[in-house]
């Protein structure tokens, strides 16, 4: 029995679709990964855990311990009631504080005047231990935002 023509051609267009799809399907993944991945809008882009100089709580030192945030769109973005937190539950809430698009504001240990590059959190002990911690970005609604480690993570032990 003979095959009409439109059976081949339904046949052969099918064929072409399938071939189409298995080769976009194949071809994902490869250019996914020749992209390098989107940086987030807010990050942490530094922690100096360990102050230079000797660790004598004071407050020249305390200062010199900090975790730098960075807005990397071009709108301002408001912190307020955002969280920086180590693994020891050290939790510092940013109050009326906005940080400029593609700024950097530097949340410092110890005390001092807050302003636009430069933030606060007026303890008087260090925060982020030498060896090994991670310091947590979190929104005004507790949504992880982005973190930063070093070492190897503990749960016990400070300086």
């Amino acid at each position: 029995m003979p095959v009409s023509k439109s059976i081949i051609a339904r046949r052969l267009t099918a064929a072409a679709l399938t071939a189409g799809a298995l080769t976009a399907a194949l071809a994902v993944p490869a250019s996914a990964a020749d992209h390098p991945r989107q940086r987030p809008s807010v990050e942490i882009t530094a922690v100096q855990y360990d102050s230079p100089g000797r660790d004598d709580r004071s407050n020249r030192s305390l200062n010199k311990e900090w975790v730098e945030i960075t807005n990397n769109t071009r709108r301002a973005v408001n912190l307020n009631g955002w969280t920086l937190k180590d693994e020891d539950g050290h939790r510092y809430t940013f109050r009326h504080y906005r940080l400029d698009g593609r700024a950097t504001v530097r949340v410092h240990t110890g005390q001092g005047r807050d302003s636009r590059t430069d933030l606060f959190q007026d303890r008087r002990n260090y925060v982020w231990d030498n060896r090994s911690d991670t310091a947590t970005l979190r929104n005004d609604r507790g949504r992880f935002i982005d973190n930063q480690s070093w070492g190897h993570h503990r749960h016990s032990g400070r300086r």
